[in-house]
């Protein structure tokens, strides 16, 4: 990261730096309108930047209708991988209703997906569905005993969501068909071997049972876009297993052609990924009844997302427990050729504990989004200027998705932590609530009066508080350049809070109100770069900035 005060001199000043002999530098620095005053103590040279030039070159952006590009021009970003990225995300099972536990890979990835467009990378967005497997030769074995076709064809989505949950929500019915199916099948050597059964004639593309999948993945993608809706999330491409069930088959041939397919003692298919090629690693890529497994699968998914979109990178978002499963996966690409691997990254995440709404434990994603609308709507009532809201619900469901998203951006990714209704919702704090009621309050201090950007305005800002905020501001770029680097939000989620934190102590020290029209007006050209950077970021995070609350 470039300090703030090297960005400083880079701007600003011009010096000459001169090596006598081999103990000491000699530095001529030129004082000018920039560099106010210049001093000299123990070794340190200390000096003092034009404040009210540093706040004009630093506003000036914001002056000229540039207020997205803030930060986005930066030397920094020179070294960062450019050209396409796919980002894979979300990625749930198909017949199960939306799981809170795939709520991290859906913001994380959503993020990445932001923060690489915001720094110019066309942007693939990947929805991987888990639409194939024996899990779903379980849930067709399953729903050929316990399910009704006439039912599903004649109104699938009643027949789908036939039991009421919390008495409001709906539980997914092919969801419940599978879970008594497993039940079933644990003691149950019969519906074991009907799951195979179904399964197999699945690969085989065997007409009836297609059809019947077809219907489950229809009915829930649709589901899930309403959800991801809610969340402001989009896919630009929804795939899955099946899409490459075939060229699965031909990954294994060519691992066969490498000699890189062995036969494990049980009739597995395996590749040995062991260091001394002794067996002791092996990865199964092939059942012994021939059939392919989901690491084959991502195999072949893989390289055709090389040969289809070209990509110079691309990003898997799940959780910690799949590391492995990743880790194995780049290591077969490489084995086989595929050098491009080495652009492939797993991002991983811990889990979410104690995750309960007031009805108790939570299952669905749709219940925690109701929750968090519901207690964000009840703590906005006691505010008078809810009253003043065209859609207070439309608030409340976008402030408490913020609150979600920034207590889960707070810490690492790969750390666990708790989930806390009562601190996620705090206006006060550093939370999602706090972002928003600093941006709408922010909003309320437009700078419609201002019609130029003129020198003299900016003079009032120079009390410590402005500086403070401008430095601040001059540090976006680093924030954003240290996202990229890691893909870890939490660099600009403290970024954000940090400001917003400040942006209060300038409210209560340098009121607009009130103030000489001077100094008013050079007060709100600063809020307002301020609320530009602060809502920027937002969007960054996958947060849709509130104008009013």
């Amino acid at each position: 990261a470039v300090p703030v005060l090297k960005k400083q001199l880079s701007l600003f000043v011009s010096f000459n730096l001169f090596l006598v002999g081999n103990s000491h530098f000699i530095f001529q620095l030129k004082q000018d309108n920039v560099v106010e005053h210049i001093s000299a103590a123990r070794g340190i040279i200390n000096f003092k930047v034009n404040r009210k030039l540093l706040a004009q070159k630093l506003l000036e952006p914001f002056g000229n209708g540039e207020n997205d590009k803030f930060g986005l021009n930066s030397e920094l970003f020179n070294t960062l991988t450019t050209g396409t990225t796919l980002v894979e995300y979300s990625s749930p099972n198909i017949a199960k209703k939306f799981h809170a536990g795939h709520l991290r890979s859906t913001i994380i990835g959503n993020f990445i997906a932001n923060l690489k467009q915001s720094l110019g990378n066309d942007v693939i967005r990947m929805n991987y569905l888990g639409d194939w497997g024996m899990q779903f030769g379980l849930l067709g074995a399953g729903f050929g005993q316990f399910g009704s076709p006439e039912k599903l064809k004649q109104n699938p989505l009643q027949h789908l969501f036939e039991v009421m949950l919390y008495s409001k929500l709906f539980v997914f019915f092919a969801f419940q068909v599978y879970v008594r199916v497993n039940k079933e099948a644990e003691n149950n050597e019969d519906m074991k071997q009907a799951a195979r059964d179904f399964f197999r004639q699945l690969e085989q593309h065997e007409s009836h049972v297609v059809s019947l999948w077809q219907q489950f993945r229809d009915i829930t993608v649709k589901e899930y876009q309403d959800i991801y809706e809610r969340l402001g999330v989009h896919f630009d491409v929804y795939s899955g297993e099946s899409f490459h069930q075939d060229q699965a088959q031909e990954v294994v041939q060519q691992l066969q052609s490498r000699g890189l397919l062995k036969t494990s003692e049980k009739g597995t298919g395996v590749v040995d990924l062991s260091p001394n090629r002794d067996m002791t690693n092996v990865c199964t890529v092939l059942r012994s009844d021939g059939t392919t497994l989901y690491i084959t699968r991502d195999i072949a998914a893989a390289i055709n997302r090389k040969e289809k979109y070209s990509f110079d990178e691309m990003i898997y978002v799940t959780d910690k427990s799949q590391e492995n499963h990743f880790s194995q996966l780049f290591q077969i690409l490489l084995a086989m050729g595929h050098s491009w691997a080495d652009g492939c990254r797993h991002v991983s995440f811990g889990l979410v504990q104690g995750m309960k709404t007031r009805a108790g434990e939570v299952v669905f994603l749709e219940d925690v989004l109701d929750e968090a609308r519901a207690r964000m709507l009840n703590n906005m009532s006691q505010s008078n200027t809810t009253k003043e809201l065209e859609n207070p619900e439309d608030t409340a469901e976008k402030v408490g998705i913020s609150a979600l998203i920034i207590q889960d951006f707070k810490g690492p990714l790969q750390s666990d932590y708790k989930f806390n209704w009562d601190r996620m919702l705090q206006a006060q704090g550093d939370t999602g609530v706090f972002l928003q009621y600093t941006h709408a309050r922010l909003c309320r201090s437009e700078i419609s009066s201002i019609d130029t950007f003129s020198f003299w305005i900016l003079y009032p800002l120079i009390y410590s508080t402005c500086t403070a905020i401008l430095q601040h501001l001059l540090r976006y770029d680093e924030v954003l350049y240290q996202s990229a680097q890691d893909l870890q939000p939490k660099h600009l989620v403290n970024f954000l809070l940090k400001l917003c934190h400040l942006i209060a102590s300038a409210h209560r020290e340098l009121p607009v109100k009130g103030s000489p029209e001077a100094v008013a007006q050079a007060r709100l050209r600063l809020f307002s770069g301020a609320c530009s950077v602060l809502a920027n970021g937002m969007r960054i995070l996958g947060i849709t900035p509130v104008n009013k609350m």
